[in-house]
């Protein structure tokens, strides 16, 4: 799986528009896209995390997840093996965005 081009990142974010491009975002320094999501409380912070777990471990591709102050959640996809973002990245954030 290859690594996206600039131009191709761009393109993709414009569509999915929740995400920005966050690079050396991830903890390993590559390429990456970040969505932060405020909640209504702690409770349904960790039920959002719940869901992304599932579609995670279906798309067998995880992304970084923070739970900060009492009611936000940062996701961060990168494909790690590859250095950068790949189809995958954006493909899961786009089931993420659906289940949002």
């Amino acid at each position: 799986m290859a690594t996206l081009t600039d131009a191709d990142i761009e393109q993709r974010l414009a569509k999915l528009g929740q995400w920005r491009r966050g690079e050396d975002a991830s903890p390993s320094g590559d390429d990456a896209i970040v969505r932060e999501l405020e909640l209504a409380d702690f409770a349904a912070a960790i039920a959002l995390v719940d869901r992304v777990a599932e579609l995670a471990e279906a798309a067998n591709h995880h992304p970084d997840i923070l739970v900060h102050g009492w009611n936000k959640v940062r996701l961060t996809l990168s494909t790690h093996s590859q250095g950068g973002l790949t189809d995958a990245d954006f493909a899961l954030a786009g089931e993420i965005d659906r289940v949002v």
